[in-house]
């Protein structure tokens, strides 16, 4: 069935190879610390993830939001004044919390869906030698350490997923709720929350945190295509420049050996059709390189060098400009 979709949607001369308007990537910029790369591949009508990097002299904040239920929970974080450090981290995503649950108790008369968004929210800071982590989720970041002496890299994982899927994590709600029998159920193939979402912690998901606003929606989500070994491989042995979609392609063409349908097939699908096959994909490669003794003072002013992904690849790779799309999106729910 997946094929025949794959074969309907397509609309290439034969032939002809077909361009992919789903995937957006940033050419290889510089940061404080050396360089990053930048890539997403869309997904759902709407796109659902927001990746951001922000490059300053001083320090490199690196932002990946795993959105679901819609795109307003995956916005980038409230700015937090006072230097940085673990304390000023844990009051950022406090505070993005409490933000978004204002705007739901604000709209949720107009926009009951509204209490059905919410975003993973995986943070990495850079700041003098110091790599502060931060993960709220079951998105992941990985470190590509290259080995001394050898021409091999090593992978550490620097984040643990908060997923339904782990049984410490099944244990920790069942912990944390003694009196909801149904705070972990076993449905569609899966462990979910409630039975419905996998993913245990997020920002938003205010209909599963508040009873006023209980719902029963259906949402999705996973990064499950690339190893942590196959991700640190694939970027130690390519050139830099266009890293992060090189990344984004081998988990797309994962996902299509999946399914059993053909790389070239995926790219004339349609989004909201093209779920079937993947979720929204958001990937950013950052190379630590001053240990090595490697500087770079192209990075100014902090405001001049935020790096976001588009809110609609779709759209943006059609030529319409982000700006039209920020006010469709704001007032089409």
């Amino acid at each position: 069935m997946l094929r025949a979709v794959a074969r309907c949607c397509g609309h290439w001369p034969p032939g002809a190879a077909a361009a992919d308007g789903m995937l957006w990537q940033t050419e290889l910029r510089p940061h404080a610390a050396g360089e990053f790369s930048m890539a997403a591949a869309q997904a759902n009508l709407a796109m659902e993830d927001q990746a951001q990097v922000l490059a300053s002299p001083a320090a490199t904040l690196v932002g990946v939001y795993d959105g679901h239920g819609g795109g307003a929970g995956s916005s980038p974080m409230s700015n937090e004044q006072g230097g940085m450090s673990t304390e000023v981290i844990r009051r950022a995503f406090g505070a993005a919390e409490e933000e978004f649950l204002q705007q739901v108790r604000q709209a949720w008369r107009q926009r009951p869906k509204m209490a059905a968004v919410g975003s993973c929210c995986l943070l990495g800071a850079i700041s003098g030698d110091t790599l502060y982590v931060a993960n709220l989720g079951d998105s992941r970041a990985v470190l590509g350490r290259r080995v001394v002496g050898g021409g091999v890299a090593v992978a550490e994982r620097l984040t643990d997923e908060h997923n339904a899927a782990s049984e410490e994590v099944r244990r920790e709600l069942t912990a944390l709720n003694p009196d909801d029998a149904q705070i972990v159920v076993h449905a569609r193939g899966a462990w979910r929350v409630k039975g419905i979402i996998q993913v245990s912690r997020t920002i938003g998901d205010v209909y599963l945190k508040k009873q006023e606003y209980s719902m029963d929606p259906v949402f999705h989500g996973l990064w499950e295509h690339l190893s942590d070994d196959a991700a640190v491989q694939i970027v130690f042995k390519n050139p830099r420049t266009g890293i992060a979609n090189r990344l984004v392609k081998a988990a797309l063409k994962e996902a299509t050996r999946k399914r059993e349908v053909s790389f070239r097939d995926l790219k004339t699908i349609e989004k909201g059709v093209r779920r079937h096959f993947h979720d929204d994909i958001s990937v950013i490669v950052v190379y630590l390189d001053r240990h090595r003794g490697r500087r770079h003072t192209r990075v100014v002013d902090s405001s001049s060098n935020c790096t976001n992904a588009p809110v609609d690849i779709y759209s943006s790779n059609s030529g319409q400009s982000v700006e039209t799309l920020q006010a469709h999106r704001g007032s089409g729910w």
